[in-house]
């Protein structure tokens, strides 16, 4: 299926980074989390890509224009300016690098997509956010409820340890607890192309009316996911994400 990865966004909580690259640019294990995310998907055989960028958008074009030469080795003739390639296997990827204006909403920038999804279902997440969601299972569940929209449900885990009393006595103490029944939009889309009729033009956030009104008709389905999500909206979750790669637990990897 074809996957629409939102790009565009200033990530303003993330300024430390987001001052010289977009936040989908950011740096997991010298990785940007938006190849995180491209992997993820492939390893499901969805291959078939669009960026939606906005904000920086040179830095995501220069990206993918150079990414198949700095997987490959290199033997450069100075004399005549000749380059040798050293082949490798790459990502069969196809990547769709759309700009969708700098100023553009979530929804305007599907919505500017129009042409390039056609008519078949595709999928839509966020460029900050990695999980391990079984897309396989994910894509069926869409297929069964035969409505127009499916989004992923997550619950993250609260920023502060959970305590339970008996009294004044601490019984039971949860450092990372979920947020009991608190599930949100985990991103993680999959989309019926009429879902683009709710989208009325750039200035529309797709998380706000289209999303309110899919549901007011029955047509906004929630696939719950038990598993690993995380966004990387602040340095700390950066950081997190960035420890767990390092120290080779990041539950997102789903890739050999």
């Amino acid at each position: 299926m074809k996957v629409i990865i939102l790009a565009g966004g200033l990530g303003t909580r993330l300024q430390e980074e987001t001052n010289v690259k977009p936040k989908p640019m950011v740096e997991i294990g010298s990785k940007p989390i938006l190849w995180h995310i491209m992997k993820i998907y492939s390893t499901y055989g969805h291959e078939d890509f669009a960026i939606a960028m906005g904000y920086k958008a040179e830095v995501i074009q220069s990206y993918f224009l150079n990414y198949y030469y700095r997987q490959c080795d290199l033997t450069v003739h100075l004399k005549n300016g000749k380059i040798d390639i050293s082949e490798k296997e790459h990502e069969n990827w196809n990547v769709f690098l759309a700009q969708t204006g700098e100023s553009t909403m979530t929804g305007g920038r599907v919505k500017r997509l129009k042409e390039w999804i056609g008519n078949d279902p595709f999928m839509l997440t966020y460029g900050d956010g990695v999980a391990n969601v079984d897309l396989t299972r994910l894509l069926e569940f869409h297929k069964s409820h035969k409505k127009l929209a499916t989004i992923t449900a997550v619950r993250p885990p609260a920023r502060f340890g959970g305590l339970s009393f008996n009294g004044d006595q601490v019984v039971h103490f949860d450092e990372k607890p979920q947020i009991g029944e608190g599930w949100i939009n985990g991103g993680f889309f999959i989309l019926e192309p009429q879902v683009l009729d709710y989208i009325e033009g750039d200035d529309t956030v797709f998380e706000k009316a289209p999303l309110a009104n899919l549901s007011r008709d029955g047509q906004l389905m929630a696939y719950r996911h038990d598993g690993f999500w995380q966004c990387m909206d602040t340095k700390r979750e950066l950081q997190l994400l960035e420890d767990l790669w390092s120290t080779g637990k990041a539950p997102w990897k789903i890739w050999n």
